[in-house]
């Protein structure tokens, strides 16, 4: 069986989400492409997608959210992401579950005792009349019936899990700062919510592997896991490969790696170009080993909301906009080529961030500054 080390699981990566090139494709393919940007900070897809696509301009996006072609909704993880129309409405109902049990997990003792069916139904019924409301509105017509749980805990439950939500622009929208107002999404998007299939081959998760193999590929069912939240879907897999759909790798330490035979698997010494990254971008935070793209001492970067910068195709430095300056930190020495690839992309994102960023400072790996630029 080949064997896949993590330069080559690192070049299969950047390919499929458009980091070794950039997509010459819209807002809408490139979202259903990556199954969906996590987005649970407004503005930081723009800078993912920034770096993903040729010629990305804000305004794509922000039509798409207003044209409800892409919503901002509860989703893998329950974790805020940008998803298209057409995949949340196909997807939501398989995700239900996991939802529920994310949230009930997360406030046991607060939750104890109570018939979730109920509050459901109750929070259905608050929401018909169409009004887009805050959490704490919703809470507000509700927490009469149910006067024992937190009222944040109890907004939790309703819209990250039992009702499923859209959050409606301008939440999201470019350079916009604006609270969450939610709305049904069969009533944002004029579209009823596919019902689950009652097939035990788990036909909706077999959709899902094919998709997340499609951009996150090859990819152990640890790390499916890790991306969707769902239980590994079994049947899924178990049905793709009775099929013949799934090819089979292992890595440099001996996983099993689940993959589509045609899907891109570059040369590992194909060049990778500098990229900058949005905090909890996909490409690192959509596995479970992401020693592809991340060395073991700077995980918790991944975790912690800092935004990185991809050279050579890995996680080597972190970056900030503060007091006017785009400032980068590296995480190891950097050649003077690699430094002068670093201040061109840093420079050409300067000009799309438009935050009046007068220069930017690349630090020493010690964190000391190693010069600054004009933008």
């Amino acid at each position: 069986m080949t064997v896949l080390d993590a330069r080559a699981l690192n070049r299969a990566t950047l390919a499929r989400q458009h980091l070794l090139t950039r997509g010459d494709i819209s807002v809408a393919e490139a979202v259903a492409h990556l199954c969906g940007l996590q987005a649970q900070e407004p503005q930081e897809p723009f800078t993912g997608l920034w770096s993903r696509l040729s010629g990305f301009r804000p305004e794509r996006l922000d039509d798409a959210l207003t044209g409800r072609t892409v919503v901002r909704t509860h989703l893998m993880r329950r974790t805020v992401h940008l998803v298209t129309a057409d995949d949340v409405l196909a997807w939501r109902a398989r995700h239900d579950t996991m939802l529920r049990q994310r949230v009930l997990g997360t406030y046991r003792r607060e939750l104890a005792g109570i018939d979730v069916d109920e509050v459901a139904a109750a929070g259905r019924a608050v929401m018909a009349d169409q009004r887009p409301r805050t959490m704490s509105e919703l809470v507000q017509s509700l927490e009469d019936r149910w006067p024992g749980p937190p009222r944040r805990v109890l907004g939790e439950l309703l819209v990250a899990a039992l009702v499923p939500m859209a959050q409606l622009p301008p939440r999201g929208l470019w350079q916009r700062s604006a609270g969450v107002r939610n709305l049904p999404l069969a009533t944002w998007l004029e579209r009823d919510i596919a019902p689950l299939p009652a097939d035990d081959s788990d036909p909706v998760g077999q959709r899902l592997l094919r998709r997340y193999l499609a951009a996150y590929g090859p990819a152990a069912g640890a790390d499916l896991r890790a991306w969707c939240g769902l239980a590994g879907l079994p049947a899924a897999v178990k049905a793709a490969r009775a099929r013949g759909e799934l090819v089979v790798f292992r890595d440099e330490r001996g996983r099993e790696l689940l993959d589509l035979p045609d899907a891109p698997r570059p040369d590992p010494d194909t060049p990778a170009p500098v990229r900058f990254l949005p905090a909890f971008d996909n490409a690192i935070l959509g596995y479970h080993d992401r020693s592809r793209i991340i060395d073991t001492a700077h995980l918790g970067l991944s975790v912690a909301g800092h935004r990185t910068v991809l050279v050579d195709g890995r996680v080597t430095a972190t970056w900030t906009v503060r007091d006017h300056q785009l400032r980068i930190s590296p995480l190891r020495p950097l050649t003077a080529p690699e430094q002068e690839a670093v201040r061109a992309e840093a420079q050409d994102l300067t000009a799309f961030l438009d935050e009046d960023i007068e220069h930017v400072r690349l630090g020493s790996s010690a964190g000391n500054s190693t010069g600054a630029t004009g933008p």
